[in-house]
């Protein structure tokens, strides 16, 4: 009997974690042809998220709950899922139930034909603002335009990987991840399935813009050199420019003579230039800040506890019940 594991990341989701239980655990009920492991990842969470999550696994012994030590971002807790899952694949989902369970049995489906990643696109997003949404399909674009490895546009974490591909990002020990950028960066055969994106029906949010805009830079600075090139382009352009001006001024001054004036324009240049001096050295110190974090090859989390048990081995999967 083949096994499948499903991966849920969790921060402060005492509100949805009956619900998602429920969902979850109904769908499973209706395909017993495989054996089900469900890997609770609670991410540091400040409300009862811990406490609902054990409560889970002492009525259900096939949802299982991983603690980590502390708040690592939902990157990070998905790579502890994947150190620790067992299954012959894995299905990543949100615990906001925004990832509809239901739709795991299509993405199982393109499994057994032989694809190794069936990712979940969104049809649409659900309750989402406006210019939220424009702007993250800009993004989306820009990825696409400035990287070598595709990266694919309106897709997330919710989606079906094969052994292999877990195996294989296992082995992408960064401390800076970009998980998106992870599925496409490793290849395999990848397939489809289209989702309508639901809407979050209790709890709020843990992605605010500056949390979005963060997980957008690490995606710019993981996976182009776009940025370090545009600084280039830019010193380039002024530099171009200055020489242009010095001739202009040079030929003027030769001609008709000069005045004692040009104080908006002294000023002007001095900002222009002052302004992308810090902006490039600012791309710089981005780039020089992940090399940094890097070379400390520190482990990217600890795990407190693992189903009730303390952890002090580093096989974990040992641990589950």
């Amino acid at each position: 009997m083949k096994k499948i594991s499903v991966l849920i990341p969790m921060y402060n989701e005492q509100e949805v974690l009956p619900a998602l239980y429920e969902r979850v655990s109904a769908l499973i009920n209706r395909i017993p042809e495989y054996d089900w492991e469900i890997i609770m990842v609670n991410d540091g969470s400040k409300d009862n998220t811990a406490v609902i999550a054990m409560q889970i696994h002492a009525n259900d012994k096939r949802f299982h709950f991983v603690d980590l030590s502390r708040n690592y971002g939902k990157e990070v807790a998905m790579m502890a899922g994947f150190d620790v899952v067992s299954g012959d694949c894995v299905v990543i989902m949100d615990a906001d139930l925004q990832h509809p369970p239901e739709v795991i049995p299509a993405m199982i489906a393109e499994w057994e034909k032989g694809y190794d990643d069936v990712y979940g696109e969104r049809i649409t997003r659900g309750k989402e603002p406006w210019l939220r949404k424009k702007i993250s399909l800009l993004y989306y674009h820009l990825l696409q335009k400035t990287t070598k490895t595709p990266i694919l546009e309106n897709v997330g974490d919710f989606r079906l990987l094969d052994r292999s591909c877990i195996e294989a990002i296992k082995q992408l020990r960064e401390t800076h991840r970009y998980t998106k950028g992870l599925y496409c960066y490793i290849g395999f055969k990848k397939t489809k399935v289209p989702f309508e994106q639901a809407n979050r029906e209790v709890g709020q949010t843990k992605w605010n813009f500056f949390s979005l805009l963060g997980l957008a830079i690490e995606g710019l600075t993981s996976y182009t050199t776009m940025p370090l090139r545009l600084a280039t382009i830019m010193g380039s352009c002024v530099s171009l420019g200055a020489i242009l001006y010095l001739i202009y001024i040079i030929i003027k001054t030769l001609i008709v003579g000069e005045q004692v004036a040009g104080f908006p324009t002294l000023m002007v240049a001095i900002l222009l230039l002052g302004g992308i001096t810090l902006l490039s050295l600012g791309i710089i110190g981005e780039y020089v800040g992940r090399i940094f974090n890097e070379t400390k090859n520190r482990p990217n989390y600890f795990i407190r506890e693992i189903d009730g048990k303390k952890v002090n081995t580093v096989s974990y999967a040992d641990l589950l019940d």
